[in-house]
């Protein structure tokens, strides 16, 4: 009974500690002194966390999953400040207990206390070892895998890190470069945050790497980081990033809050890009050369990582059902810089997109409140941002961006809540935004007309909406050789597309890249315009055109096949795969280099490439029956992926190799072999 109560009392100390520690202690400030080993998999640090004690407490603690302590913690004087010479007092009694690191003493209320320690991790999340590469993803993974820190997002903290690696690389982290120690076989980076922030912010990044800088007009350096290699691909991927960061510091009306701002592409990334601050950690699949940019670009991506420096690293929602602060806020910003770029027909049609994907949630019966914390990125992202465009339309220009600069003003490098924003938009319109609050932010069902009718002010979208051609007429023909917008044409090519004639390949490369998609069956009276597209600045065009014409036209098959040897296409290389399995479906075509072929496919698919590339060349070998011992094991490799949307496509394609015999003993032997 004794041993009962006593666990009782256990569960309720620590579990409320746990909940409430904000309430005991404030973590200021934590700096690491870190060693990292690609081969080994594994970070060693020298590590100082520096707290101001709010009650007296005697016990605190840090997240620390799967770390190992390799010293005693002493309280540390930092009167020298240096990881290796600081003054000890004397050591503190800690345990590791169920993913935290606990700290035991009597704490005294004012009292600022610096605790040091040496520890070890072979993490297994969080922070990733990718062939030469080393970068970190903190956000839905925690930071506390690789850096005892605080998974609760309301604990903001300065991190200064400093980084010792090999020669020869190029080591990131957030805050600005102070120093950099260049020793015969190593090399130590400091890095300097200043201000605080959620531990899930805290970034590294590891590679083989140049820069181009640039200077905003504020005076912040913008760096861009790219692969040796890419030097010609450095300008279409990062177009428009010093255009676009001007506008958002003008447009939000708060000076960028942090010292400068680094942008880094890496392999295999987990997502489309992550909001680190001062440190934008990319998919490399987004380094694109300028034809790649017609079709495929970062632009997106860099002004939607770039808005959270404000919405989500300055100000951090207090919970996931205030997600929508950040993922929202910074999806409407992305959208008015690109507005600002391209135009408002642009950002007309990107609301409207975001409306389609809304509205098929809704039809599918999957549409949540925006303040509920398990809704999807669709809600968080487009929801969100039509709820703020709409606000702004209701309140006008001046109240909510004066609503906004009030709010980052008041808020800045704390947490927020919803109530926090609309009581801001309140108070400089003077207007009572509770039907707004409940309409938008509240009730599950979507504001379609709502949407429709701010849709229609504009006069594109109102020409885009009044087209209707699923019953033919010359008129819709004409359409195509008319003054009407891209998007509109393409709307007409999707409803007449077996009508189409000659004259429409006359218009744009957007156009004439929906005639490729919606024109499969070519007409021998538009062979000579339909070959046209494979000169196309576009690699899905010339990758739909390519497979079209093979298909329609068997006797020039080898034609097309000469034409298009030398494309390779996106990062994904969707031009060179494609071009390859018809080699191999062309008996006639260089009949002694069909294994080589198969060979180079093969390769492709294969640990060494990036897994959107092995994807694709899995597809390819599942559809022609090509797959033996090398690509069975590296796909077998594939199902244990980091990246979960690969290691999920490589188990679902295993099942279904599994159905045929000839596969299913491979596959056991090779699973038997590894074991």
């Amino acid at each position: 009974m004794k041993q009962l109560v006593q666990f009782i009392i256990f569960l309720f100390f620590f579990g409320n500690v746990t909940a409430q520690q904000t309430n005991y202690v404030d973590f200021k400030r934590i700096e690491a002194n870190l060693n990292l080993s690609l081969e080994m998999q594994r970070v060693e640090g020298i590590y100082f966390v520096e707290f101001e004690v709010l009650k007296d407490i005697d016990s605190i603690f840090l997240d620390a999953k799967h770390i190992q302590l390799k010293s005693e913690v002493w309280e540390d004087s930092g009167i020298e400040n240096d990881f290796n010479n600081s003054l000890t007092e004397r050591t503190i009694k800690s345990k590791a207990k169920d993913g935290k690191m606990w700290f035991y003493d009597n704490f005294k209320v004012g009292k600022v206390v610096r605790l040091g320690l040496r520890y070890e991790a072979s993490p297994k999340k969080a922070l990733y070892f990718v062939d030469k590469q080393i970068w970190t993803q903190g956000q839905g993974k925690y930071t506390s895998n690789w850096l005892p820190s605080i998974d609760d997002v309301n604990d903001k903290i300065e991190f200064d890190l400093s980084i010792t690696y090999k020669n020869g690389y190029e080591v990131l982290a957030n805050g600005k470069l102070i120093d950099k120690e260049v020793g015969e076989e190593f090399t130590k980076w400091h890095y300097d945050m200043q201000k605080p922030m959620s531990s899930y912010l805290v970034a590294l990044a590891i590679g083989k790497y140049n820069k181009q800088t640039e200077t905003s007009n504020s005076g912040i350096s913008l760096e861009y980081y790219y692969y040796p290699d890419d030097s010609l691909k450095v300008e279409p991927t990062y177009r428009y990033s010093k255009q676009m960061f001007d506008f958002l510091e003008e447009e939000i009306g708060f000076p960028y809050p942090w010292q400068n701002y680094k942008q880094v592409p890496v392999k295999d990334f987990l997502y489309s890009g992550m909001e680190n601050t001062s440190l934008t950690i990319f998919s490399d699949s987004f380094v694109v050369d300028s034809i790649g940019f017609n079709d495929k670009n970062y632009i997106t991506v860099n002004a939607h990582e770039l808005a959270h420096q404000w919405f989500g690293d300055l100000v951090t929602a207090t919970s996931g059902e205030h997600h929508w602060l950040q993922e929202g806020f910074a999806t409407y910003y992305a959208l008015l810089a690109e507005r600002n770029v391209f135009g408002d027909d642009h950002y007309y049609w990107q609301l409207f997109e975001n409306a389609q994907e809304l509205i098929a949630q809704e039809e599918a019966s999957q549409s949540t409140s925006l303040l509920n914390p398990k809704s999807s990125s669709t809600t968080f992202y487009k929801k969100g941002a039509w709820a703020l465009h709409i606000l702004r339309e209701r309140v006008g220009d001046s109240a909510f961006n004066g609503a906004v600069k009030t709010y980052l003003n008041t808020h800045q490098f704390g947490n927020v809540t919803t109530t926090d924003f609309i009581s801001e938009v309140e108070k400089t319109s003077q207007q009572d935004l509770s039907d707004f609050v409940d309409e938008w932010l509240t009730k599950i069902t979507l504001p379609e007309d709502a949407m429709v009718k701010s849709l229609k002010k504009s006069s594109f979208m109102r020409e885009y909406l009044e087209i209707n051609c699923n019953d033919y007429s010359q008129k819709c023909k004409d359409y195509l050789v008319s003054n009407l917008s891209d998007k509109a044409k393409i709307k007409v090519v999707s409803q007449i597309s077996e009508y189409i004639e000659a004259e429409a390949f006359n218009n744009s490369l957007e156009v004439r890249q929906a005639i490729a998609q919606y024109v499969s069956e070519i007409p021998n009276e538009l062979k000579t315009e339909y070959e046209s597209l494979l000169d196309d600045k576009s690699y899905i065009t010339i990758e739909v055109a390519l497979y079209n014409l093979w298909v329609n036209f068997p006797e020039e098959r080898v034609k097309y096949l000469h034409k298009t040897k030398n494309i390779k296409g996106f990062n994904d290389y969707n031009v060179r795969l494609l071009w390859l399995v018809l080699h191999l479906n062309t008996i006639e075509f260089q009949p002694d280099k069909k294994q080589a072929v198969l060979n180079e496919l093969i390769s492709f698919s294969l640990p060494e490439h990036h897994f959107e590339l092995r994807m694709k060349a899995f597809s390819y070998l599942k559809l022609i029956g090509g797959f033996e011992t090398e690509s069975v094991k590296s796909l077998l490799e594939a199902t244990k992926h980091h990246n979960w949307r690969f290691s999920k496509y490589a188990k679902n394609v295993i099942e279904e190799l599994e159905k045929e015999d000839m596969y299913k003993q491979l596959i056991e032997q090779l699973k038997n072999a590894q074991e």
